[in-house]
């Protein structure tokens, strides 16, 4: 297997270029975002056909470079990688859904460590707050070549009568694109289900937003008062434009208005976001989500709904927002989402949570980091808090792979993986830290345990899906469509697991339609 460079772009100037445009236009694309310190580029044929690019010479520090595709191999002598924690899961979501309409996705959209992080995985957890740290890792067909993971968990999720209150504000576009079956409707039963599910010191408010937006019912608690949130749901309907800051505006201003001490304050955004009328400036409506959550600590939880979706927009600001992103295409996925991670999602076991991975060089020839392009770090601010990194809650796992090629004949220490978070309430900085051996390495990725498997399976599915049109891009021993979905039949057979089930359904359906 050749290595190639992929095309490299002015990040910056497309971030910029892409924040002007993407309120006006909805479209979704490549979102901008944090540095990268490690990662420079493959070394072999472009896709186009081209004469090979030149290897990189040395190591690159790309805080100067832009933002770069995370398929990059990291040259000595920078043998660290450091991103933020990211338990978004949205871009799998969509890849089905578009795959199910019958259209392969928008490479821009598919971002590996979504897909990764959408399947359930058995780390060991902690105790309290924080994290557990597992790194393991198998042998791909590609010779001196090995995929490595690195698993974070938090604490199991408490019961919901043990965790703090909740005060939630829900944030519905009801704009006419929401009328298509799946959008509107579905969100109307999920959060009727929800209503349901809240306790009754818990408390929810509902804003609406079409080409204005309109707080339909302030902060309410809902013990007593359930009849009255149903009738505000049940009473929405789709009407005209897409006011995004419009929505977000009202929507944290209600926030504000009804925030509760002591109570996990959170806005949910469930729209579509096809941004269309209104504020066009979205580095502004971002500006404003950071500011309220500085100041008064209020998270974004991000729905996404609909077959088209502003995929890249809504990324942005639950990243912003010190939240995270989901998507859902059906009833089952809306009652999973809203009855089930959403009050996982209220409470906050770490804040600022940030991984660096340290590979020895008397073993490790070169290393990529697979996703995360949005969410690196540069390695000196692992350690400044300061620094902005991610929010995890209860019950969550949140996994990094990497592709490693090991020098001939190297036996010995692979990589230490550390995690730092600060405590949700004092602000306190923690770490924890795992390490892996040479010998540890499974034989094969096809025959590890079930949660290194399905990780590799879908990190192939991911590559494979964005690297459209680029002939002979792909991770190390990456199987064609045809044969991942054999090997994914096969993991489902063994598991039993009907999660990796529809996994092996997209990639059958991606091959057909490729």
């Amino acid at each position: 297997m050749k290595w190639h460079r992929t095309r490299r772009l002015g990040g910056a100037l497309l971030a910029l270029t892409a924040a002007s445009g993407l309120l006006l236009t909805g479209c979704s694309g490549s979102s901008g975002g944090g540095k990268s310190a490690t990662d420079s580029r493959y070394d072999g044929s472009r896709g186009d056909g081209s004469a090979p690019l030149p290897a990189p010479e040395g190591p690159r520090n790309s805080a100067s470079e832009g933002e770069q595709d995370s398929r990059g191999i990291a040259p000595g002598p920078d043998y660290l990688s450091t991103f933020a924690l990211d338990v978004d899961t949205a871009s799998y979501g969509y890849a089905r859904r578009t795959l199910a309409d019958g259209r392969l996705p928008d490479p821009s959209t598919v971002r590996p460590e979504e897909f990764v992080n959408s399947f359930r995985q058995d780390y060991e957890r902690p105790d309290g707050d924080g994290f557990t740290v597992t790194v393991d890792g198998a042998r791909t067909e590609e010779k001196d070549w090995s995929l490595l993971r690195v698993g974070l968990a938090t604490r199991a999720a408490e019961d919901s009568a043990r965790r703090a209150p909740a005060a939630l504000t829900f944030v519905i576009d009801i704009s006419g694109s929401m009328a298509e079956p799946g959008r509107l409707d579905l969100a109307k039963k999920s959060l009727g289900v929800m209503t349901e599910r809240l306790r009754d010191d818990d408390s929810v408010a509902v804003v609406t937003f079409s080409d204005e937006a309109e707080t339909v019912l302030p902060m309410t608690r809902l013990g007593g008062n359930r009849g009255r949130i149903h009738d505000a749901v049940e009473g929405l309907s789709p009407t005209d434009s897409t006011n995004l800051a419009a929505g977000v505006g009202t929507g944290y201003q209600t926030a504000v208005e009804g925030l509760r001490r002591g109570a996990t304050n959170r806005v949910v955004l469930v729209s579509d976001a096809l941004a269309n009328t209104g504020d066009t400036d979205a580095d502004a409506i971002l500006e404003r989500i950071a500011e309220h959550r500085r100041e008064h600590g209020i998270t974004l939880f991000g729905v996404g709904v609909g077959s088209d979706y502003g995929d890249a927009l809504m990324e942005r600001l639950a990243d912003r927002g010190d939240g995270h992103t989901v998507y859902v295409s059906d009833e089952e996925e809306g009652r999973k989402v809203f009855c089930d991670e959403l009050p996982r999602n209220i409470d906050l076991t770490a804040r600022d949570a940030k991984a660096q991975v340290a590979f020895d060089p008397g073993t490790v020839a070169e290393f990529a980091l697979v996703g995360y392009d949005n969410r690196r770090v540069a390695d000196d601010d692992f350690r400044d808090d300061r620094v902005d990194g991610g929010e995890v809650g209860p019950g969550h796992t949140v996994t990094a792979l990497y592709a490693v090629r090991t020098r001939p004949g190297a036996d010995g220490h692979l990589a230490t993986a550390t995690v730092r978070w600060l405590d949700p309430d004092t602000r306190s900085p923690h770490e924890e830290s795992g390490d892996l051996e040479t010998g540890d390495l499974e034989e094969s990725v096809w025959s590890a345990d079930r949660g290194l498997a399905v990780t590799a399976t879908a990190a192939y599915f991911a590559d494979a899906l964005r690297s459209a049109g680029l002939r002979g891009s792909g991770l190390p021993g990456a199987p064609g469509l045809g044969e991942l979905a054999e090997r994914a039949d096969d993991l489902a057979a063994r598991t039993e697991d009907e999660e990796v089930r529809g996994l092996a359904r997209a990639i059958r359906t991606a091959d057909r339609l490729d």
